[in-house]
Parts: structure tokens; sequence; C-alpha cells
């Protein structure tokens, strides 16, 4: 700040020594007039806008670290939420499309692993079910399951009528 001051006071004390200058050299002609009288506009013009160059800017205010924090938690928040999100919509696409009444005619209703490259898949195609087993030779189909509506029915008329504990220990050793 002390060097702003100083500079200031320096080139106002120069200025009656460039007026003294350009007044001898006035004799000299048009050209030297015109540049000592554009020396003593610009060092006039130093001396006008010194205050505004040398003046010290006040500080910026910046928002506190608990606030930065904040606002950097938030915004990881909310890209996480964007991101899940999306994973989520990704993921769960077809139960969407089946709540809106575009049911998919083919499911796989059920698998079961056999082994580490075999299993067996309940597929289902509008109302018919298939038995298929997948291995490492390829898909082949096991048989054709009652359709989906029997099969439910036949389910329906066993659970209506409870079997007694007795009976259905006998159809069990007999079916061994």
């Amino acid at each position: 700040m002390n060097a702003g001051l100083n500079s200031i006071s320096s080139a106002s004390s120069a200025a009656p020594l460039v007026f003294i200058i350009c007044l001898r050299g006035w004799r000299r002609g048009p050209r030297t007039r015109f540049f000592f009288l554009g020396s003593i506009f610009l060092l006039s013009a130093g001396n006008l806008f010194a205050d505004g160059t040398n003046a010290v800017a006040a500080p910026e205010l910046l928002p506190g670290a608990g606030v930065s924090f904040l606002r950097v938690m938030g915004s990881l928040a909310l890209v996480l939420g964007l991101f899940l999100g999306g994973v989520w919509l990704y993921k769960n696409w077809q139960r969407l499309a089946i709540q809106r009444g575009h049911a998919p005619k083919l499911n796989v209703l059920e698998t079961r692993p056999l082994g580490a490259r075999q299993a067996l898949f309940v597929v289902a195609y509008e109302q018919q079910r298939f038995l298929v087993a997948t291995s490492p030779a390829g898909v082949n189909l096991l048989s054709h399951l009652p359709d989906a509506e029997t099969a439910s029915a036949e389910a329906g008329e066993k659970s209506a009528a409870p079997m007694p504990f007795a009976q259905a220990l006998q159809q069990v050793l007999k079916g061994k």
C-alpha cells in the first residue's frame, strides 16, 4: 500500500518538472508541443485515476465451511439418488410395463438349478406351460404341462378337501 502512495506522490512531484520542460520545448515545433501536451495529460490522468487503481479491493465474502460441506453432501446425495433410481428403474422396467396393461406373453415361471451348468425352467406362453431343461449341449423341451387355468382348478379341488394324515401317509408309502 505504501508503494502505491509513493508512486502517486512521485508522479505529482514530477508534474511541475514536466510542465517546465514542455514550456521550453514549446518553441521547438508542433510535434514537440503535441508530445509534451500528451505527456502532461497522461501524468494528470494517472493522478486522477490513482485512487481507483491503488485502492485495496474488499475481500469477497465466501460461504462458511459448514455451508460448503452441506452443499457438497447435498449434491452427492442428489447424484447418488438419481443413479440408484435409474438402476431400480432398469431392473423393474418389466414390472412397470405389466402394471400399465402390457403384460408380456412369454414368462419364466420357475427355475431350479440341477448342477453347475444344468437347470430346469417352467416357461409360460400365454396360457400354455412347458418344462424346459438347459445343459451345455443346449436347450431341450421335456414336456408340455397342463394349462394354467386347469392346473389352478385342480389345485383348488385338492385343497378344498384336506386329506387326513393317515391317508396321506399311506399314499406316500405306496408311492415308494
